[in-house]
């Protein structure tokens, strides 16, 4: 009995220690689950009343399916703007571009002309007007969902939106506004006395350009990019998507989605399945970008195949 008694009290503060261990180690886990949560968990974004941030959004394969100028082009053919001939020769320069998957500058250089000889001569407004009936035609039912969604939270917290396109900013302004977007960012044709000259002023807003065109009115509008947002599908956009604090790769093409994973930027992805292999290939980007009937050439070369 004495040795039982010796070991009732050892085995009753074992037991003591043992609860007050348990104890002690699960309040530590909890602290612990806390800070890790605390540290993996992404803060709120975009920032509700943060009027120094917004948001920029290139427009094709990102916030809406193909490209814009694809689109207008076909509402353009179809009010017999342009000829079979012309859709066929920019036909030969975007398949040149989707196979080899490079821009060439004497395509490029010819694409341009070819898109500004169409709308030479005839006034801005018209174009305008257009435009707003091509929208409801081939693009509104084209508008990703979930890019609209990522755009309207930014819109509810307050900030301004902007798209930021290749695309004549006459049909980027078009869309914007019907997306109820603060504005956009486009290539500008020149104009004199409201018609336009067939010439533009300056280059396409491509790649690097569209940095720069981000970087002027961030310092116009007073914002700080550190705490604004880009969004875009083309690797041809990493110039803008790195001038942000918050990149985001929508809908990436090959070279930005490595590029995306490297850095540890945001990725979306609202493609599905042979969805996603018809819009990733780099359509957005060379001759695509600066030719209004040029895009019209991708449908028509998948029809040819």
């Amino acid at each position: 009995m004495a040795a039982l008694g010796w070991l009732t009290p050892r085995r009753r503060s074992a037991t003591a220690r043992s609860v007050l261990a348990g104890e002690a180690s699960a309040e530590a886990a909890r602290k612990s689950s806390q800070e890790v949560a605390g540290t993996t968990e992404e803060p709120q974004f975009p920032v509700h009343g943060d009027d120094r941030a917004a948001a920029f959004f290139d427009l094709d394969n990102t916030v809406m399916q193909g490209a814009a100028l694809f689109h207008f082009g076909r509402g353009l053919y179809k009010r017999k703007f342009f000829e079979t001939r012309e859709l066929a020769r920019f036909a030969w320069q975007q398949a040149w571009f989707r196979l080899a998957g490079v821009e060439d500058p004497e395509h490029m250089q010819e694409a341009r002309e070819s898109a500004l000889s169409i709308v030479k001569g005839h006034r801005v407004a018209e174009l305008q007007s257009i435009g707003e009936e091509i929208y409801d035609e081939y693009m509104a039912e084209r508008i990703w969902p979930g890019t609209r969604a990522l755009a309207q939270a930014h819109l509810d917290a307050g900030q301004k939106v902007w798209l930021v396109t290749a695309a004549p900013v006459e049909i980027a302004t078009v869309i914007a506004r019907r997306l109820g977007l603060t504005g956009a960012l486009g290539t500008v044709a020149e104009s004199v006395d409201g018609v336009y000259t067939g010439k533009l002023v300056g280059e396409p807003l491509h790649g690097p350009a569209k940095a720069e065109a981000v970087r002027a009115l961030a310092a116009a509008e007073g914002l700080d990019l550190g705490r604004c947002a880009a969004y875009s599908d083309s690797h041809n956009d990493i110039p803008m998507l790195s001038l942000v604090g918050h990149p985001y790769a929508i809908n990436p093409d090959s070279k930005l989605r490595k590029h995306a994973r490297r850095l540890d930027w945001r990725l979306r992805d609202y493609r599905t399945g042979r969805k996603a292999a018809k819009v990733g290939i780099p359509a957005a980007a060379g001759v695509g970008a600066v030719a209004g009937g040029t895009a019209a050439a991708i449908a028509l070369h998948r029809r040819r195949r």
